[in-house]
């Protein structure tokens, strides 16, 4: 149903601009330069061989590695402790405001000369908050009852999600202005796509790797035949 109303809302609003909106006939000069596809990767290339832009690539690529795990699995362990998947969907809703919210507070402290400076602010306490995530991990097993989880629980889960997201954006808003402080004017679109999508790489191969590795790094012990080893997904179903 929620999948279904938004895409009616979605086809409506923008079959309504197709036809209602009309394009300015009136002939803007471009300020920006444009190019064709083969004259923008030799761009692309030439400006991701500069140093300053080689070493910045570096250090987004691997920022988010201390965080993927925490990041990429504590929902999945939480659920696999028996927090219900439904209560998790529900805890994030209090996230929504604080998400529309946090850009437009952490802005103004991104805006000045050094965007950058925020985002190596939160990024210790972004550490930290792995650490609390495990220990959530940990302590799921200790308080649950019969009923499921007690309400106080689901509190300290509220406020940690809550002093991550503050974190994520801020290190998120601070990489944007960033890009956007750096970026050539004349080529600021193929500029800030390329940062913004090697960022994006950033997040999402430690991620993935952090995934791929639960399993090798889970100890589980069997409790049936002497010797019997349940390391491997396969083993385990035995």
């Amino acid at each position: 149903d929620f999948l279904f109303f938004w895409g009616a809302v979605f086809l409506v609003t923008t079959t309504l601009v197709a036809f209602l909106k009309k394009e300015n006939q009136e002939l803007i000069p471009a300020k920006e330069e444009t190019k064709g596809i083969t004259d923008t990767y030799k761009l692309l290339f030439s400006i991701i061989k500069m140093p300053a832009v080689l070493t910045f690539c570096l250090l987004i690529l691997t920022s988010k590695v201390g965080f993927s795990a925490a990041d990429a699995v504590t929902g999945l362990k939480l659920v696999e402790e028996g927090v219900p998947k439904e209560h998790l969907a529900l805890l994030a809703v209090p996230m929504v405001p604080l998400q529309i919210i946090l850009p437009l507070v952490i802005s103004k402290y991104t805006a000045g000369p050094q965007p950058l400076n925020t985002f190596y602010k939160a990024m210790p306490y972004r550490l930290l908050l792995g650490l609390e995530f495990a220990f959530l991990v940990w302590w799921a097993p200790k308080v649950k009852h019969e009923g499921g989880f007690p309400i106080y629980y689901y509190a300290v889960v509220v406020l940690s999600y809550a002093l991550h997201q503050i974190t994520l954006y801020s290190m998120y808003v601070a990489i944007m202005a960033f890009n956007a402080k750096v970026s050539d004017p004349l080529i600021g679109g193929t500029y800030m796509t390329l940062l913004n999508t090697v960022s994006n790489l950033g997040g999402n191969w430690p991620s993935t790797v952090a995934l791929w590795l639960v399993d090798p790094l889970t100890v589980k012990e069997c409790a049936g035949p002497q010797g019997h080893s349940c390391a491997t997904a396969a083993a385990a179903e035995v």
